[in-house]
């Protein structure tokens, strides 16, 4: 997003995992703009990895990525971010609300974004536990795999961040795994320590909180 009258310090330039640059920067930018109209800002997604190396590689003065820790740049955890398990509620009866880990693995299931973490996380839950999970479909991202569950072609482990609106709303459902622990990671704020925070920078983290403060428990 760049403002045509931008501060004298040059833009505040963001990184932020592709999850949360979907589905939690664009309120957070449209609270800053309200607040700090003149700020230009330039936003770069990307993995967690990736949002990692362009702090470290002072291409980003503040990135957002989740569960980060690295000894070169302060973490500040703002809040969990689970991976829930997601179904279509016209699926009925057949993907009860409640199941057990054995039962979950039989059901057609949505992988998206291979290689990258929750992928990872996903793939650990059912390796620790001795099974091979359904893989009905695996596509290349979290908007895309929600899609497909909406449409009733499987079942997906998605970051609540972005299904909030539609469990809400009701188009889609948690399944709650009874004998499995809970699959989550954290949503961090992460800069690098050798070098202070513009006064930009301070702004839009007090923005930040504000937006988290405020999102709702589930």
């Amino acid at each position: 997003m760049h403002e045509l009258e931008p501060g004298k310090g040059g833009p505040l330039e963001i990184a932020a995992a592709l999850s949360i640059s979907v589905y939690f920067l664009p309120d957070v930018l449209k609270r800053f703009h309200r607040v700090h109209p003149k700020i230009m800002i330039t936003i770069r997604s990307g993995h967690s990895k990736e949002v990692l190396d362009m702090v470290l590689g002072e291409e980003a003065e503040i990135g957002l990525a989740r569960s980060l820790q690295h000894p070169e740049v302060e973490t500040i955890s703002l809040r969990e971010d689970p991976l829930l398990l997601m179904a279509n509620p016209g699926q009925g009866p057949k993907h009860p609300r409640r199941a057990r880990l054995e039962q979950v693995a039989t059901w057609p299931l949505i992988f998206y974004e291979r290689g990258s973490s929750d992928w990872t996380l996903t793939h650990s839950l059912f390796r620790r536990a001795g099974l091979v999970p359904n893989v009905a479909l695996e596509v290349d991202s979290i908007e895309t795999a929600k899609r497909m569950v909406e449409r009733g072609l499987g079942l997906a482990f998605l970051p609540q961040i972005a299904v909030g609106s539609e469990i809400r709303r009701g188009k889609l459902v948690a399944v709650r795994i009874l004998d499995a622990e809970p699959l989550g990671r954290s949503l961090d704020v992460i800069h690098p320590r050798h070098r202070p925070l513009r006064s930009e920078a301070q702004a839009f983290l007090r923005i930040v909180r504000e937006a988290i403060n405020q999102m709702p428990a589930k």
